[in-house]
Parts: structure tokens; sequence; C-alpha cells
């Protein structure tokens, strides 16, 4: 950003990437200086209540992290066994268990009758429900 905002000053009596070099470096120093005029905090430098605090406000946000990134394996699971489904089965399961739709309702946008409905998201089901044991059987031998 800042060889960016600096560009015009850039007079071309070197190489473009000198030029750059020193800017990268001047920022660098500049960052480690400034970190000298302010010193870390220590652990012991707090009291034991501010401590207490601290610790629970990192484990809150360590389990929120967590939570974010089951969530997102999650995600990705359910995305890979709906790619093994056929699209009429991917279409099924996801207007129903992911959109909530009811089961009229696909059959309506769909065309389809009721009982194929039911029908194709039953098999959805279970042949996901068998890719996925498949998937951890082989992850436990």
């Amino acid at each position: 950003m800042k060889a960016f905002a600096q560009l015009k000053s850039f007079e071309g009596r070197g190489s473009m990437e000198g030029w750059l070099t020193r800017i990268a470096t001047n920022t660098c120093l500049n960052i480690i200086r400034a970190a000298k005029r302010r010193p870390e905090l220590v652990a012991g430098d707090f009291s034991a209540e501010e401590t207490r605090w601290l610790e629970k406000r990192v484990s809150d946000a360590s389990d929120q992290h967590a939570s974010i990134e089951n969530k997102v394996i999650a995600t990705d699971l359910a995305e890979r066994l709906l790619e093994t489904l056929s699209a009429e089965d991917r279409l099924a399961l996801t207007m129903i268990d992911g959109e909530d739709a009811s089961v009229s309702e696909v059959a309506q946008m769909t065309g389809w009758s009721e009982s194929k409905v039911k029908v194709r998201a039953f098999r959805a089901r279970r042949k996901a429900r068998e890719t996925l044991e498949k998937l951890l059987g082989r992850r436990g031998q």
C-alpha cells in the first residue's frame, strides 16, 4: 500500500525492485522501533482477577473458533456426500432436508408425484449414510 501511495515519488533513477525493497525495509524497521516504545505486557503484570477474566475470554474465543471450524468441516463433508448422489436424489434431499421444503412443495416445484419425492429422499439419505459408513470404515482400518 505504501509503494502504491508513493508511486509518484519513484523517479526511475534506480530499479523498481530496489525502490520497493527500500520501502519494505523502512516499514519493517519502523515497526521494530515502535514495538520497542510499546513493551509487551507479561502475564505477571495482571491481578488474579484480571488473569481469570482473560483466561475465560481466551477459552470462549477458542471454543467459538472450534465450533466454526467444525461447521466448516461438516459442510464440506455434506457437500462431498451430496456429490455422490444422482442429480434427482441430490435435488430432493437438498430441498427437503436443506431448505425445509415439504414433500408436496417439492412435488409441485419438480413436477414429480409426492411418492416419487419420498422415494428419492429416502434413497438419497440411505446412499449418503452408506457412503459415510464406508468412509468411516476405511479410516478405522
